[in-house]
């Protein structure tokens, strides 16, 4: 009696959740490198901060369409992001590194420009620069993703509604360096206008039919800052999503497409940043919030879709003995990446006379080394040997990545981090991993189960009714 009740319960939690109407709103969401332990870690991570074993759901981890992804690319089986994400925008293998076109170099036409020609408005918006790899994919079309400049004139040819991100990474010069004329007239030209900061968007907004969101004046083009790193009046995902809201229902009753990427999870695991990569996974779900807001005032005509481009770093939580301290990482207050500046900058303010005492302070304010967790022999060893290196005999040799260059006590430091919680990393790349798929509304039975990447924007077309 008690099995048939839950099965009833689960049709009737169906009924509502799996809107079956044609999805006229649609948020395509895509945590950059987020693997299954990504979303599985950070879960862990908030339960433990809450001094319990177990998880702490996300919000897009109790959809009630949830899938499993496959993510090699039509080359290899390890993925780039452009493959990945040209895969996730037209539904159609290609080689790493190109930018929505198939394998023969032929261009391709992505779900976003499918829910254009539908009559929709529509959106692309990222934590990155809006010519970077996933973004592009959904508007652009070149042979390789590292051809900024092409990519970015590619951008008012779309005719899309609204933009967000960090800004532009070469916004006049070529792939082959050489001057070109600035991409920003052209948006210009094209009818964009390019607000900077969210306070000057909720100033300029209503006046501005499309929209490019940036950071406030001074802000990085290259990326939004980490959210361990996070600011009063930095540009977030959250209010980015509420952004392209505002833009893409002003004056629209046909409906709207947009996506939404969280970048720099990836960029966290590049760095195997536990602490950083977690942080960056909650900053997704607070946008998904936001998204779900809206879904509950239009349950019928609303989809939320969300998935990965591939994992990065083959994250492992536990390293040998059968137990997670994941609670540590709280501990950490700023990325590797903020951590290396701050170390650079007590380099210079001392003229490279910097003692272990120093060292000692900075690790024990920004990691809570000694102060709030107690270290092993080896782990300080650590520690000390890179000090002498670094700053005794002046060795400095900066750890790189993807996308950073780090001060190696400031890499040590984190992982001695990691070591802590009992998190380990496979590579400092992407991986083969599965990826998840979370879903809800209109349309959202069609994400249940084990699909491929390129599965996913062909689902997203038919249940917004895009052809």
């Amino acid at each position: 009696m008690r099995r048939f009740a839950y099965a009833l319960l689960f049709v009737l939690v169906s009924s509502v959740t799996f809107a079956h109407g044609q999805a006229k709103y649609v948020f395509f969401f895509i945590g950059d490198g987020m693997g299954v332990n990504q979303v599985n870690g950070t879960e862990m991570f908030l339960a433990e901060k809450d001094g319990r074993i177990g998880v702490a759901p996300l919000l897009f981890t109790q959809f009630p369409a949830v899938g499993m992804v496959t993510t090699f690319s039509g080359t290899n089986s390890v993925t780039d992001s452009s493959a990945a994400g040209t895969a996730l925008s037209t539904g159609t293998k290609t080689y790493n590194g190109a930018i929505a076109l198939d394998i023969d170099g032929k261009k391709l036409t992505t779900v976003a420009e499918r829910a254009k020609m539908a009559g929709n408005k529509v959106g692309v918006a990222t934590t990155v620069s809006i010519d970077h790899a996933t973004p592009a994919v959904f508007y652009a079309h070149q042979p390789k993703r590292y051809m900024y400049y092409e990519i970015a004139t590619d951008l008012p040819k779309s005719g899309f509604d609204f933009f967000a991100g960090s800004g532009f990474l070469k916004p006049n010069q070529t792939i082959d360096k050489k001057e070109a004329p600035s991409v920003f007239p052209m948006f210009s030209k094209a009818g964009y206008t390019v607000i900077k900061g969210f306070d000057h968007f909720k100033e300029q907004a209503a006046s501005a039919k499309k929209v490019i969101l940036m950071p406030k004046e001074g802000s990085s083009e290259v990326s939004l800052p980490y959210a361990i790193d996070q600011k009063a009046g930095d540009l977030n995902l959250a209010q980015i999503t509420e952004a392209a809201i505002s833009v893409l229902t002003k004056n629209n009753k046909k409906g709207f497409f947009v996506m939404l990427e969280g970048g720099k999870i990836d960029w966290a695991c590049h760095n195997n940043d536990a602490a950083t990569a977690f942080n960056e996974v909650v900053d997704l779900d607070n946008a998904v919030k936001v998204a779900y807001e809206f879904y509950k005032k239009h349950p019928k005509e609303t989809l939320i879709v969300l998935t990965a481009d591939h994992e990065t770093g083959g994250i492992g939580l536990g390293t040998g003995k059968m137990e997670l301290h994941l609670k540590a990482l709280q501990n950490q207050k700023v990325s590797e990446e903020v951590l290396s500046s701050e170390i650079s900058a007590l380099r210079k303010s001392k003229q490279n006379s910097v003692s272990w005492d120093d060292i000692k302070s900075l690790l024990s304010e920004k990691m809570g080394f000694w102060t709030k967790l107690p270290i092993s022999w080896e782990q300080e060893k650590k520690l000390r040997d890179e000090y002498e290196n670094s700053f005794v005999k002046n060795k400095v040799v900066f750890e790189k990545s993807e996308y950073a260059e780090s001060e190696p006590l400031a890499a040590k430091a984190k992982e001695v981090m990691d070591e802590i919680a009992m998190v380990g990393w496979v590579s400092g790349n992407h991986t083969a991993g599965y990826v998840p798929v979370y879903a809800i509304g209109a349309g959202a039975d069609l994400f249940i189960g084990k699909m491929d990447n390129t599965d996913i924007p062909k689902r997203i077309a038919k249940a917004a009714g895009y052809k």
